[in-house]
């Protein structure tokens, strides 16, 4: 939608690139995305700083209230705009509903206003299914046979580095609840949750 105290967004034709552009950390340079999204046309870029696991993201939620149908979102790369797979398939799927296409300027064929780039995006919206259907699949037969050998629940292993970089990566890239990233891993849903926390409360410190 276009704000009318904005008399830039009056004389826009129907179809409009919105630009979104994201870095982790402050001190990372944004730059870059922001002058390509102009380049390419982009009439507006919202940009956030924040890592890509987080839920808030003020810029992200402007610009998809800004759009309106026949627009299409724009981003430098697919990681920009989804915390994980999961969540970039949804966010695609309910630009697609309200008319809105989408495109990554990086990843070759990625536009949703074209018949081949709906293509692709479809096969990455199954595999996405695929992988976190497996993934839960291998996770119960897991638990399954944890109980069968006596090991019910209860407390679990301490929480690695190694086993903590591994669920958040099956959380970000597979869709993974934080119960199923556990028990993936071999942990206690508890002791994961506390250990995601402590690992973003320094980020959050700084502004990530």
């Amino acid at each position: 939608m276009r704000d009318p105290k904005d008399p830039g967004t009056l004389d826009i034709g129907m179809s409009t690139l919105i630009g979104y552009a994201r870095v982790s950390t402050p001190d990372q340079n944004m730059a870059m995305q922001v002058e390509a999204l102009k380049k390419a046309g982009c009439h507006r870029v919202f940009t956030d700083v924040a890592s890509g696991a987080k839920s808030s993201r003020p810029g992200l939620d402007e610009a998809l209230a800004y759009l309106r149908h026949g627009d299409t979102l724009v981003v430098w790369k697919l990681d920009r705009l989804g915390r994980s797979l999961s969540h970039l398939v949804q966010t695609v799927e309910d630009l697609r509903e309200r008319g809105v296409g989408f495109r990554s300027l990086t990843d070759a064929g990625m536009d949703t206003t074209t018949s081949s780039g709906r293509l692709l995006f479809n096969m990455i919206a199954a595999l996405a299914v695929f992988e976190r259907d497996l993934i839960r699949e291998r996770t119960k037969a897991g638990l399954v046979s944890a109980a069968a050998r006596g090991r019910k629940g209860g407390r679990r292993p301490v929480v690695t580095s190694a086993k903590l970089a591994r669920a958040r990566r099956l959380m970000d890239k597979s869709g993974l609840t934080v119960r199923e990233a556990a028990a993936a891993v071999g942990v206690g849903k508890t002791a994961l949750y506390d250990a995601l926390r402590a690992e973003d409360e320094p980020a959050a410190g700084v502004g990530a």
